[in-house]
């Protein structure tokens, strides 16, 4: 087959399925239970053109890596030179938050894997396996849903039941750090015996002395991992060193950094004991780089959230334990996108093992709902 040059994108904007039973707490970002509440949102899908006939899509947010200064320099280019792509644009966004790169990484896989007829996993030399999920929650709220730590004990239990090996508890906007110590407890109390047991309080915890009171309590109930306490925003190398002398619990960093040397800066710093992984961040030849250093560093990555990308790679790597089924609530049906017609996730997306698979089709392996898409679609437009 011919070299697949590319040669345009094309973004498709639509307004997506609203979250159901969903609102925002007291800042208005945490997504939380709102009975009967309704969180309207928009999509969007990126494709990437080539000579070859072959093209890449994926569900994308904002049209971040069609704009013309990124066109203007793939147009063109080898599709399949995913390396000189990758290094390129990290260059040349260093001062832009790199933002849009990993769009452009994700779509290049997506199309090598169609060149290829393989998937995406085998190009990366994996092979199918099961991927042990945990269920990963919405933020702890006041409106009868996730409300209290009896009710994240329920929900728990309930995860255990359905098969989930694992649970992430989301818990309390507002620093409330009794109360989400006392959810820790009864949590702990609950199915600590039973299941590998997390906590992300994604930056809410207003102080360092918050932090180590709430990892003290992990430490009580024995959790896995802790994840991003305070509202250093999780980059702060120097607290999160302190932190780790002063609790047992292991740390897991670095959903807010980017690239791969921040990461192993982080590692080296004693800032964390787990790397974390962003495909949407730094695209599935970023997140590769970095579990191979986190390998040679003798520790694990751990993957942000679900995704056809996220099965891909975690089926390529030996040093990862937990694929993240999030957002989950026992009243709502969580965050999860329904615009694919042979691929979900959700609550009741696992085996009997609590387990997920990659998809086994070429690229991504995935097949967009074009007729929904479609049906719903406000805008499209095109960069040749």
């Amino acid at each position: 087959m011919a070299t697949p040059v590319i040669t345009g994108f094309e973004v498709v904007e639509f307004e997506d399925r609203p979250l159901e039973h969903l609102g925002t707490d007291y800042n208005g970002f945490n997504l939380v239970y709102e009975n009967g509440g309704s969180t309207p949102r928009a999509g969007s899908v990126l494709r990437m053109h080539t000579s070859a006939g072959i093209t890449g899509e994926i569900l994308s947010g904002p049209g971040l890596a069609a704009q013309p200064r990124y066109a203007n320099y793939l147009i063109g280019r080898n599709a399949l030179e995913r390396e000189r792509i990758y290094q390129d644009l990290k260059r040349a966004l260093r001062q832009s938050a790199r933002m849009g790169m990993a769009q452009i990484d994700v779509l290049l896989w997506d199309i090598a894997g169609k060149y290829y007829d393989a998937p995406i996993w085998e190009l990366l030399g994996g092979h199918i396996k099961p991927l042990k999920c945990y269920a990963s929650t919405t933020h702890g709220d006041h409106n009868g849903g996730l409300d209290s730590p009896g009710a994240y004990a329920d929900f728990a239990e309930r995860c255990l039941e359905m098969g989930y090996p694992a649970f992430k508890i989301h818990g309390w906007g507002g620093s409330l750090t009794n109360l989400e110590i006392a959810t820790i407890h009864e949590v702990g109390k609950r199915v600590g015996d039973r299941m590998d047991l997390m906590l992300d309080p994604a930056c809410e915890l207003e102080t360092f002395a918050a932090a180590v009171k709430v990892g003290k309590a992990c430490d009580d109930e024995r959790f896995f991992w802790l994840e991003d306490p305070y509202k250093d925003g999780g980059i702060s190398q120097f607290a999160h060193r302190k932190l780790r002398q002063l609790i047992s619990t292991p740390l897991l960093q670095t959903e807010h950094v980017r690239t791969l040397e921040p990461h192993v800066d982080f590692a080296l710093a004693d800032a964390t004991d787990f790397l974390r992984g962003d495909i949407g961040y730094d695209g599935i030849t970023g997140v590769m780089k970095l579990a191979h250093a986190a390998e040679g560093l003798g520790i694990d990555i751990e993957m942000h959230g679900p995704g056809p990308a996220e099965r891909h790679v975690m089926t390529s790597i030996r040093n990862t334990n937990y694929y993240e089924m999030g957002l989950v609530h026992p009243k709502s049906p969580g965050t999860f996108t329904a615009l694919y017609t042979d691929y979900r996730d959700g609550l009741d997306a696992i085996d009997e093992k609590g387990c997920v698979y990659a998809p086994e089709g070429p690229g991504l392996g995935v097949t967009l709902d074009w007729d929904y898409i479609n049906a719903h679609r406000t805008n499209s437009y095109t960069i040749e």
